[in-house]
């Protein structure tokens, strides 16, 4: 039977699938026992990222090497790596590692916009705000994950298509925005009748087949509710930051808070929440009309314990011919500036959670 010094050796030899480097470099190993009058071998295995598809590879790679050594029978309980022991791999990990998106090494700041339903807005905040941050100077994306309700491309006045080049997806960009969405492999604004599992394979494709380049932040438009497209996204991704959105109806709050707990239970940080649709401003009586009522943003907020980052009045932007996208405002737009200053307080928090 083999002992507790050759099982280290032996796994210690695998690489971790996200860091590729051994077990034995990253002290991955966290625990050894071994029974032997039963023959059995019972190990506790570190990663960088756990739940995974490339986790269970590795789990099947160790009862292999373990029996081919002479266990009958092998136990493994995995657990995530220390952040601190990550931030060790993060300088020297290689250009395709540091680019893969769903890699824990890549420094890109995922920033999911969530709903509880559909009609407040969600999409609007999505690519307002990813244009905000790209006019602040930084480089972004923006992934349409709404797979049913795609709207992003319209949203975004985009006339161009994705290229595919050796099996790598090149993003469309507009507004300094690199975006992808359902609606570019869909003809004729068709309905997608597809399942679950088909559209993960599709959300999958969207972090690792694109060819986002380096990237400052990458916003998802979430479908509303948290349904398994939602979880999916949740559960994919290494670590994200999450904004609600939602109206200034109470009902609307209530509902949102759904979307709010997704997050917490799946260990994401909430930014905050957005106010949209908060009042209507007449252009003949410059007076603010509260159409959907008070108070549903500080309720929401004040739940979640986040911050209330913006309230966005009803409104559309202005047609502008020669740059004319239909739910884009411009920069020196009063709605404009607003999600200038939304995009300010997100940078400003993303740094300080970072320090």
């Amino acid at each position: 039977m083999i002992n507790e010094q050759q099982v280290r050796e032996i796994i210690g030899a695998l690489k971790d699938p996200f860091l590729h480097k051994t077990l034995a470099e990253t002290e991955g190993i966290v625990e050894v026992s071994i029974k032997e009058e039963k023959e059995h071998v019972s190990v506790k295995i570190a990663v960088a990222k756990t739940g995974t598809p490339e986790q269970l590879t590795l789990q099947m790679e160790i009862v292999d090497v373990l029996k081919g050594a002479g266990a009958k029978s092998v136990g493994i309980r995995f657990s995530e790596l220390d952040p601190s022991k990550l931030e060790q791999f993060r300088g020297v990990a290689t250009p395709a590692e540091a680019q893969d998106m769903l890699s824990p090494l890549n420094n890109t700041k995922f920033i999911s916009i969530a709903s509880g339903k559909g009609g407040v807005g969600k999409s609007t905040v999505s690519v307002n705000l990813a244009v905000a941050l790209a006019r602040l100077g930084k480089k972004v994306g923006l992934i349409d994950a709404d797979i049913y309700g795609f709207s992003v491309p319209d949203m975004m006045g985009v006339q161009t298509m994705p290229k595919v080049v050796d099996d790598r997806i090149y993003p469309v960009e507009r507004f300094g925005v690199k975006m992808i969405s359902m609606g570019f492999f869909v003809e004729n604004n068709a309905p997608v009748v597809w399942r679950g599992p088909m559209l993960g394979k599709v959300l999958d494709q969207f972090f690792r087949d694109v060819e986002w380049g380096e990237l400052d932040y990458l916003l998802l438009d979430l479908p509303p509710g948290t349904g398994d497209i939602a979880l999916d996204i949740h559960q994919m991704l290494p670590e994200s930051n999450e904004i609600v959105v939602t109206t200034p109806h109470p009902t609307a709050a209530f509902v949102a808070a759904r979307a709010g707990a997704m997050a917490i239970k799946t260990n994401h940080h909430i930014i905050g929440v957005i106010e949209n649709m908060s009042w209507f401003q007449s252009d003949v009586s410059g007076q603010k009309e509260f159409v959907f009522g008070k108070g549903g943003g500080n309720k929401l907020a004040e739940e979640l314990r986040a911050d209330l980052l913006g309230q966005i009045p009803l409104g559309q932007p202005e047609i502008i011919e020669a740059d004319f996208a239909p739910s884009v405002y411009a920069r020196n737009h009063s709605t404009g500036q607003l999600f200038i200053d939304i995009a300010e307080k997100v940078i400003d928090q993303l740094d300080k959670k970072d320090q």
